[in-house]
């Protein structure tokens, strides 16, 4: 089932290349949304895909950043359909 999942990540989690590390496991997995940085230093990623994958998808970001994730707030909805791709918000 496609869901949505939208999460903030906080700790030492910008100028690191988070983003695009994210948009480049988004487009081999087949996951759509955007990630940018926010003025607070916390990254802000908003993905659709079948819960399998975007559990794969974060599992594998955590795994590459774990060192610099402090914490992780993720809210899980229904898919909405609205994105095309993946991309970066600057």
């Amino acid at each position: 089932m496609k869901k949505q999942v939208h999460v903030y990540y906080s700790g030492q989690v910008q100028g690191i290349g988070f983003r695009f590390t994210a948009e480049r496991l988004a487009e081999e997995l087949g996951v759509f949304g955007w990630v940018e940085n926010l003025s607070d230093a916390r990254v802000e990623l908003v993905a659709e895909a079948n819960e399998e994958v975007l559990k794969d998808f974060l599992a594998q970001l955590n795994t590459i950043f774990n060192r610099y994730i402090q914490d992780v707030q993720a809210s899980w909805e229904p898919a909405t359909g609205e994105f095309k791709d993946f991309g970066v918000k600057i």
